[in-house]
């Protein structure tokens, strides 16, 4: 079966810099709803339509089409006493950004008395690289396309 609007693909990936230092390689297949429902990259789902099982390909991408650029503007300075105690850098927390809406900020460095917030993706900025596989293509069910994302094994799960 090949690739299109609406079909369960699972894949592996690996994922590394522009200069081939590994950052993520998976042990568990990553299964998406394809289609247009961001459940990965735009890029990735133009060079798989189409494909099917036993296609490989590798994507350079520059950051504006992996994570975005960074964005300055999502960097927040709070005093560590706004914190509980065992505020580690890595840790993530859910706030609001200046417009009010729901942000995911990440600890990006605790400094004496202040801690340094970034609303940015970790690898935002960063020209990526992935080697992707396809392993399967399967008719997405009625539920998964109601609900744009893939359920069951290695998807989502309610």
């Amino acid at each position: 079966m090949k690739i299109e609007k609406n079909t369960a693909v699972t894949l592996r990936f690996k994922l590394s810099d522009a200069q081939g230092k590994l950052i993520e390689d998976d042990k568990e297949p990553m299964v998406y709803l394809h289609g247009g429902y961001g459940n990965t990259l735009p890029k990735i789902e133009e060079a798989l339509e189409g494909q099917e099982p036993g296609y490989q390909t590798t994507l350079a991408l520059p950051a504006e089409d992996a994570f975005g650029l960074r964005d300055e503007s999502l960097l927040r300075t709070i005093p560590r006493s706004q914190f509980p105690p065992g505020v580690k850098v890595g840790g993530q927390l859910e706030g609001h950004g200046a417009d009010g809406v729901k942000q995911v900020f990440y600890v990006s460095k605790i400094k004496g008395d202040t801690v340094l917030l970034d609303a940015n993706h970790p690898l935002a900025g960063k020209a990526l690289r992935f080697n992707l596989k396809v392993m399967d293509v399967r008719e997405a069910t009625a539920e998964e396309i109601a609900h744009q994302h893939v359920h069951g094994e290695h998807g989502h799960h309610h």
